[in-house]
């Protein structure tokens, strides 16, 4: 057999994101909810592989999930938050507003996937997950909470 008639099947060309049956079969994959389990998947397609290893700066925005997955921002922050919460994602790097202007989005690390700090085991922070017992969940800090020259009551316009 020459080499233009070789078999090339389970070499898949493009694309693609592995999903481990010890990833699903945990009680912590079945607690998430739908929209959470088919952002996974996305996440996952965000890695480079072992060799450009990026986990720790995976960067996909709340806005890029909606519009990937064909559900609304709201749905897409909820899944991401449920994914923090189930041991699947820690986040790395908060989202801010760049130097320039420009939003820089927040940095994932997914826990089923080795890191470039320890390439050897993975964190698999899922599998410690119990019912009740849900990871913390990142909330960005409030610098301004009642908004930039907001009065602190609705008739008086002095501040507080």
């Amino acid at each position: 057999m020459g080499r233009s008639e070789k078999n090339y099947s389970g070499k898949p060309s493009g694309k693609w994101a592995a999903m481990p049956l010890s990833v699903m079969d945990t009680p912590a994959w079945r607690a998430l909810s739908t929209a959470a389990q088919a952002l996974y998947p996305w996440l996952v397609m965000e890695f480079k592989g072992k060799r450009f290893n990026n986990n720790g700066q995976i960067k996909l925005s709340v806005r890029q999930a909606a519009l990937k997955m064909g559900i609304s921002k709201d749905t897409a922050a909820r899944a991401f938050r449920d994914l923090q919460a189930k041991g699947f994602l820690r986040v790395v790097r908060g989202a801010s507003l760049g130097v320039s202007g420009m939003g820089k989005t927040i940095e994932y690390e997914i826990t089923t996937i080795t890191t470039p700090s320890n390439p050897l085991r993975a964190s698999d922070d899922f599998k410690n997950w119990s019912k009740g017992n849900d990871f913390d969940v990142f909330e960005h800090p409030h610098k301004n909470p009642r908004g930039k020259n907001k009065p602190c009551h609705k008739y008086r316009a002095a501040t507080c």
